[in-house]
């Protein structure tokens, strides 16, 4: 049985098919028990992030079951297909373990792409879907990006997504010192964000959610003052820079209220950058003039300028994760080889067992015990030996020499010699 992974990410889906298959958080349980139910699936792991929607599965098949399965999420389509890679066992051990280690992220080495790996671990242990071999796969994969973060610089100078577009901001649109900012949601990456405009010494910063005590706490660490979302209007036009980051699954800021946003700024230009997947803000607004919209994918400039400066790094990494990945995949082929010996003994096991209470109860019922015995070797004789001796019987009519071989191997003459004696 295969360790499949399959998906779609930032290299291969635009953000107009990746936000369609997005699964919130909310999600992942109901979505994890469906997995379940998916014939031949013994394990199966979802992982979705602003960048990629992937499954990880210990399977029966090739994996297309599982496709669609995820073709049918709402929205997808039956053209998802066409953007979807497949992974098989070497194949998908070497890619988590880089999806781990952040070198198949959008911004190279980027440290939180862990930690959302983590917390898909996390999710489908408590929905009972981990629990064999892909449970140990991904807790391995868990110490091979902490040996390639420790090893090599790939985790020096941290970037994420948030710091590019900070960045984006302050070398393409205005003096940061001289903006007003309006941060839109609470998470990670607009606490990032925050964090990196507060270096920058930001004229003003706003932060803009949905429940107002979030957007306090994350305004008072980086001096910001804090609006509850039913208030972006009111706001809208003091911002120069709008970045926008939340879990919502439908665009937060419309193309009306960033026109009349303009209006009131006297079309004085503004940036607006839309770090979420399904996106924050309408792709409509991209066609006002005097506004100028980034999502995710038009990050890739700036993302590959910081992908330069770290391919020696990565390349070091892609080492480190080649040796592990071959090391798990080599105990795990083994472990497999075992099977059938398990197998054998756990039904040699379960014979025995039954053999044994029978004969108990032969004995507290009465029976002699020489007749007790008797019947149990020939109960054990004939339970043991009967599935061997039907397929033997087969392979006989069959002329199945090769099967005949292998039983030569394992049942060898009594004595251990020819068989005379």
């Amino acid at each position: 049985m295969p360790l499949l992974a399959l998906g779609i990410n930032h290299q291969t889906a635009p953000v107009a098919l990746r936000e369609r298959v997005a699964f919130a958080a909310e999600a992942l349980p109901p979505a994890l028990e469906a997995l379940r139910g998916v014939d031949g699936v013994r394990e199966a792991v979802l992982l979705s992030t602003c960048n990629r929607t992937e499954l990880y599965a210990h399977a029966e098949g090739d994996g297309e079951a599982l496709a669609d399965w995820l073709a049918r999420h709402p929205g997808a389509g039956e053209d998802l297909h066409a953007y979807l890679y497949r992974h098989r066992d070497g194949e998908a051990v070497r890619h988590l373990f880089r999806v781990a280690s952040g070198l198949d992220s959008l911004v190279l080495g980027e440290p939180q792409i862990l930690g959302q790996v983590k917390q898909a671990w996390t999710a489908a242990r408590a929905a009972g879907t981990l629990g064999g071999p892909l449970d140990r796969m991904f807790q391995q994969a868990f110490a091979t990006a902490k040996r390639a973060r420790t090893d090599t610089r790939i985790g020096a100078n941290p970037v994420s997504v948030a710091s590019v577009a900070v960045r984006l901001a302050e070398e393409n649109f205005a003096r940061l010192d001289e903006s007003s900012v309006l941060l839109i949601g609470a998470g990670e990456t607009i606490e990032l964000a925050a964090r990196h405009l507060a270096e920058a010494r930001v004229q003003r910063l706003l932060v803009a959610n949905r429940t107002l005590a979030h957007a306090q706490a994350l305004a008072s660490r980086h001096g910001g003052i804090a609006l509850p979302l039913e208030e972006l209007d009111k706001h809208l036009a003091e911002a120069d820079i709008v970045i926008a980051a939340t879990a919502s699954r439908t665009p937060i800021l419309h193309r009306a209220q960033v026109e009349h946003a303009l209006r009131l700024r006297r079309h004085r230009p503004m940036l607006l950058i839309d770090l979420a997947v399904p996106r924050d803000i309408d792709h409509d607004v991209s066609g006002l003039r005097d506004v100028f919209l980034y999502t995710v994918d038009d990050l890739q400039r700036a993302i590959e300028d910081n992908r330069r400066s770290r391919r020696e790094a990565a390349q070091q990494a892609e080492a480190i994760i080649e040796l592990q990945a071959a090391r798990f995949l080599e105990d795990y082929l083994a472990s497999q080889r075992q099977q059938p010996l398990l197998q054998l003994r756990a039904h040699g096991d379960a014979v025995r067992a039954e053999a044994l209470a029978k004969a108990r109860a032969q004995l507290a019922a009465g029976l002699p015990p020489e007749q007790a015995l008797e019947l149990l070797a020939h109960t054990l004789t004939n339970r043991l030996l009967h599935a061997p001796t039907v397929a033997l019987r087969e392979a006989a009519r069959s002329g199945d020499a090769e099967l005949a071989r292998a039983a030569a191997r394992l049942f060898p003459p009594a004595d251990g010699g020819d068989g005379r004696a």
